[in-house]
């Protein structure tokens, strides 16, 4: 705790200084114009990932990057979802999953979460992810199994995504993206679903990163 508050002072003292006149700005209203929901992980920063200023990312987290569809319940999901889309107005949604995932870990041995009756039920809305990866993963092992629950897990969720009333109403306009983003903590790459191929590739390779994540052509390649 001592070193968050020390770190609070040296933000006040360094750090907010170049930056006053954007906070005093952003004290007025923010506009961001991208969602990015990731994992509660520790290891993952969306700000330090992407390198973004204050006011530029909405930033929705949880355990597994998991988005309940529409009627599994009145969660803060939805909720923090709708009022980016329909009362901000961002312009892209984010979903990206990352290596080493605990949750889809979780997932993939439901026995190592027995014990977590909050966290199985959480997993729930999962479950197309662990069937997908039962039902057609069956040939991978130890972590390429899980690399493939976590990008697949992601494309469920964008599925998931979809089915949210201000998010059909905002596609159908053609003024929301949707993107599928796997991070590698080992190696700081990000990896994008691209749906022409079927497969996520690095993102400095990702040529049309303005094509809507519309439907599922998923191919066998893990990252």
């Amino acid at each position: 705790m001592q070193k968050l508050i020390e770190g609070i002072h040296k933000f006040k003292s360094g750090s907010f200084v170049p930056l006053q006149g954007l906070f005093e700005q952003l004290a007025k209203g923010q506009h961001p114009e991208t969602l990015f929901i990731t994992c509660s992980d520790s290891r993952i920063d969306p700000t330090l990932l992407t390198k973004a200023q204050p006011g530029d990312l909405f930033i929705l987290r949880n355990a597994g990057n998991i988005i309940p569809p529409h009627g599994a319940g009145n969660g803060g999901e939805a909720a923090t979802i709708e009022f980016a889309v329909a009362a901000l107005g961002v312009k892209d949604i984010i979903i990206c999953g990352h290596s080493h995932c605990g949750a889809m870990q979780g997932l993939l041995q439901p026995e190592t979460v027995a014990s977590l009756p909050a966290v199985s039920s959480w997993l729930s809305h999962a479950e197309t992810t662990r069937r997908i990866i039962r039902d057609n993963y069956g040939h991978l092992e130890g972590d390429r199994l899980l690399t493939a629950a976590v990008e697949e897990n992601v494309l469920v969720q964008l599925e998931h995504l979809r089915t949210l009333p201000a998010v059909g109403s905002r596609l159908v306009r053609g003024d929301l993206h949707l993107h599928g983003w796997v991070y590698k903590i080992e190696t700081g790459e990000v990896f994008a679903y691209d749906v022409r191929d079927g497969q996520f590739v690095k993102l400095a390779e990702y040529s049309h990163p303005e094509i809507e994540t519309s439907g599922r052509r998923r191919t066998t390649h893990i990252i």
